[in-house]
């Protein structure tokens, strides 16, 4: 519930607090006196976009600041934990700032937020109806929007929703996957051949250096052979052999070792150069005989690295490594590809559950809007026949979708007659401004006994209408006062007359400037302004008495 509106520096007011009690409060006033104005500053501190135009002339900065009764209304609590906002079971403050410079700022509870905050809370507090919004009559989403309202199918549409935006992340995740197949799939025999290619090469690490070697050596067999064949003969040589001359050189350091005991260190160092050597003319021997030219291995090896070379080269690569690095990628993504199908067909497999699942919850919506467009066709025509109508016709028809939306299965559409044995038609084709103000209050009316919305604010609702209509819409509205807050501006005494409270918004004029005002109405103040209402600047007895007999309803 609102309980106070303090309003700083908005467009023609300067400073303006208002008190707010439960119950119905009617706001009257001469037109162009500012009454529209209160509800443009509430507006800003239910999130609306802020324009620096607003600001009173002459001023740097505006302020609106609404007191909330938050007492009565649950499940609030989690709205200010999930944004770490301070929480108070009885109060809450929603502030907004606009500064000439075009900068805004919002606050809940003196914490700065983003608007969007604002926007979120306010609508749960109050909801303010315009003329413009009798436009809404006109929209299927609107009307669907009561419907389920009545239905009171909030937790099996937050359900659907949910179950419905797992439909549409999983066929997305479908779609993703069965498009990259599809492109894989046509690169599926190149990457395959690439593969085989690298496979069929059975490359092994250090191959390729070892082959290299092994190739340096084969070509220059020859000269090999001959080097070592050297040094097997300058090693072995009978004559001038290395090997015949240290055994001649040990026997002789022996032979003096009697004589001089200095020679046998240089006896054990000649014997074992001597055993070295020969170790060593004895390997040259066998490596020579080992090599041999072999053209056929030489050819294998020059064909091996041929290939190798052309892989490389083939693939922009400089190594045998990157080359099986390479053939290892080439499986992953053929494995990879070869999984798509079965990845595929567990995800149709997780649609085809989302998909039934939603369906189910799509048709148990369907049956509770239903039984509740039955409800708002009996109710909507008994709450509006007697505001004029009483040949109204109303039909709430409910078609059904080819396939679910975020919605649901249905589409609503109001139909509507003002007059017997004419043929309903859809609301935004047959009903004229002061039958969809009638209409839409009665459906307010009927939400207002559906929902937990605190407050309901009613900006010229009674366009259109005047005498005993405006006055049974006063008494709908009164109605609506014993279970929630209702705020009515009206220029219709009918309607003021049935307000617990009355507020009148007036200007004040000088040479220097003009102000918006309002007040509260005391008994007798109310009594002259019903009556001036009524009969216009020239106040008379009648219209004084006229309205004693209103308020006394």
């Amino acid at each position: 519930m609102l309980k106070s509106l303090t309003i700083q520096n908005y467009a023609l007011i300067s400073r303006l607090e208002i008190d707010f009690s439960k119950g119905l409060s009617v706001i009257t006033g001469e037109t162009g006196a500012g009454k529209s104005i209160i509800v443009g500053a509430l507006s800003l501190i239910l999130g609306q976009r802020a324009d620096a135009k607003s600001i009173k002339q002459g001023e740097d900065k505006c302020s609106i600041e609404g007191l909330f009764d938050i007492s009565s209304y649950e499940g609030l609590q989690s709205f200010f934990f999930e944004r770490e906002l301070d929480y108070d079971t009885q109060n809450c403050i929603l502030r907004r700032e606009i500064w000439s410079s075009g900068k805004s700022r919002a606050f809940i509870n003196d914490t700065p937020v983003n608007l969007n905050d604002l926007k979120d809370l306010g609508a749960f507090l109050i909801d303010i109806h315009s003329q413009h919004q009798n436009l809404l009559l006109s929209n299927n989403r609107f009307q669907l929007q009561v419907v389920d309202v009545l239905a009171g199918n909030k937790n099996l549409m937050d359900k659907y929703k949910d179950e419905y935006q797992n439909f549409l992340s999983i066929r997305k995740r479908l779609q993703e996957l069965q498009e990259k197949a599809k492109t894989h799939s046509s690169e599926q025999d190149y990457l395959r051949f690439q593969f085989q290619q690298l496979k069929d090469a059975k490359l092994k690490e250090r191959e390729q250096t070892e082959l290299e070697k092994e190739s340096e050596t084969l070509i220059h067999i020859e000269e090999i052979k001959n080097g070592l064949h050297r040094i097997e003969h300058l090693l072995s040589d009978d004559e001038q052999g290395i090997v015949v001359a240290l055994k001649y050189a040990l026997n002789t350091a022996q032979s003096i070792s009697k004589i001089y005991r200095s020679s046998d260190e240089i006896a054990e160092r000649l014997q074992t150069a001597y055993l070295d050597l020969k170790d060593l003319m004895l390997e040259v021997n066998a490596q020579q005989e080992k090599l041999e030219l072999d053209p056929e291995r030489l050819q294998w090896i020059n064909e091996r690295l041929d290939l190798l070379y052309s892989l490389q080269q083939k693939h922009k690569l400089n190594s045998i490594e990157s080359l099986i690095a390479l053939r290892n990628q080439f499986e992953i993504q053929l494995q990879a590809i070869e999984s798509y199908d079965e990845a595929i067909e567990k995800l149709q497999q997780q649609l085809s559950v989302s998909q039934n699942k939603m369906l189910q919850l799509a048709k148990e919506l369907s049956e509770t809007r239903k039984a509740a467009a039955v409800y708002l066709e009996k109710q909507l025509v008994e709450k509006v026949s007697v505001l004029g109508m009483p040949y109204m016709q109303f039909s709430c028809r409910i078609a059904g979708k080819e396939f679910p939306d975020s919605t649901g299965l249905d589409d609503v559409n109001f139909f509507f007659s003002a007059n017997k044995n004419v043929e309903l038609k859809p609301v935004a084709q047959t009903a004229s401004g002061g039958e969809i103000s009638r209409l839409m209050l009665g459906i307010k009316a009927l939400i207002a006994g559906a929902t937990a919305l605190p407050t309901i604010i009613f900006d010229e609702i009674d366009a259109g209408v005047s005498g005993e209509i405006a006055d049974k819409m006063g008494g709908i509205m009164h109605q609506m006062g014993n279970v929630m807050q209702v705020i009515v501006i009206t220029h219709l005494p009918q309607i003021a007359a049935r307000g617990d409270i009355q507020f009148f918004v007036y200007k004040d004029e000088n040479n220097l400037l003009t102000e918006t005002h309002i007040r509260q109405l005391s008994e007798e103040e109310r009594i002259k302004e019903i009556a001036q209402m009524l009969s216009g600047i020239k106040l008379t007895e009648a219209a004084i008495e006229n309205a004693k007999e209103l308020l006394k309803k």
